[in-house]
């Protein structure tokens, strides 16, 4: 895998040994600006080009577009799970069977950029207001085992900024 591999365009998540508060404020604001960078990342593109697929056998900008809040909402739970409850199991979810299902291929966009935003501005509040020791708190996850906030809070940065690239870098591609 290269950062030209258009599935990982910013490359696979790989976080820090050690996660400071420096990461994790900047992780902070990475998830604070992904609505207002997928949104410009989307501006004025057409029906046409919103059902073309960042690669081939990939997902339409349609699907990314839809899949961010499905994906985010299941973050923005398992963080409030684990502030609430000791080291919860949570239950993955099927990503691609979701980019499939009716609404993911056809429902208009604005409704997934509206509910991201109003999703992240709440996400944003809860995490401002926690200390180092509530980002220790863990949940688990069936496939990936015993996962900090703080770690999970760095994937969903890198979720948001990987998929803003696979749709930035198909505009340029396409010339859009």
């Amino acid at each position: 895998m290269t950062l030209t591999d258009s599935r990982y365009p910013i490359g696979r998540y790989r976080p820090p040994a050690k996660i400071g508060e420096a990461e994790r404020l900047a992780w902070i604001e990475d998830i604070e600006r992904l609505p207002a960078e997928l949104r410009s990342a989307v501006a004025d593109l057409n029906e046409e080009q919103l059902s073309t697929s960042y690669r081939p056998g990939g997902w339409t900008i349609r699907q990314i577009v839809h899949h961010l809040p499905d994906s985010h909402v299941n973050s923005y739970t398992r963080f409030r799970l684990a502030l609430t409850e000791d080291n919860p199991v949570v239950k993955p979810y099927a990503e691609a069977a979701w980019a499939e299902l009716e609404d993911a291929k056809s429902a208009p966009i604005e409704l997934s950029l509206t509910l991201l935003d109003c999703l992240h501005r709440r996400w944003v509040l809860l995490l401002r207001s926690l200390d180092e020791e509530q980002f220790e708190r863990t949940f688990r996850h069936p496939e990936l085992g015993t996962l900090t906030l703080a770690w999970n809070l760095g994937l969903y940065a890198w979720h948001g900024r990987h998929h803003v690239a696979h749709i930035t870098r198909l505009r340029v591609a396409q010339g859009w």
